[in-house]
């Protein structure tokens, strides 16, 4: 039986339900609003709600290269990119769209939910790249990624419920 046949169970099924709904919550966030809308800062923070979406799919996407190659496969330079380089994951550039950052995500999330189906053992590990923030030498496993995929969309899906109520008093829950 294929990985797109297999039925999930259990922790799999938790897991990316879980998941799925943070993601969700996130999107419905951003309904309805235009890219100026979107690329708006709304707080005393630079974030905006499409940077959001924006960072969490890179997030994402770094921590999926992770799991399929190691540390190599992670985005290169974590440690050494520019402080504008960096930012730039947190905002919208010339020519992106919220309706492209979106469909960039939903692409991503696919490939999570995929990826996580079609591993046989969660318990899998690979070593963390080298950086100040990872303990020194720790590795983590396929259900430690996901776990922390988790927490950052769900912080990140509070983030822009926030900055949504300040734009237009529109609310994720409640």
């Amino acid at each position: 039986m294929s990985t797109a046949e297999r039925t999930l169970t259990g922790e799999y099924a938790d897991l990316l339900q879980t998941l799925g709904k943070h993601r969700d919550f996130l999107r419905y966030t951003v309904r309805d609003l235009t890219d100026e809308q979107a690329a708006r800062r709304t707080t005393a923070s630079d974030l905006c709600l499409a940077g959001i979406i924006k960072h969490v799919a890179l997030v994402e996407r770094n921590w999926l290269n992770f799991i399929e190659g190691g540390a190599s496969a992670m985005a290169s330079g974590q440690g050494d990119v520019s402080v504008g380089d960096w930012l730039d994951g947190f905002r919208p550039m010339p020519g992106e769209t919220l309706a492209g950052l979106l469909r960039q995500y939903d692409e991503v999330a696919r490939r999570t939910d995929e990826l996580v189906a079609s591993r046989p053992d969660l318990d899998a590990a690979q070593p963390l790249p080298e950086a100040p923030w990872f303990e020194p030498g720790a590795s983590w496993t396929v259900r430690r990624v996901l776990l922390h995929i988790l927490a950052e969309t769900a912080q990140h899906a509070g983030h822009a419920d926030i900055i949504r109520e300040s734009l237009d008093g529109g609310k994720t829950m409640g």
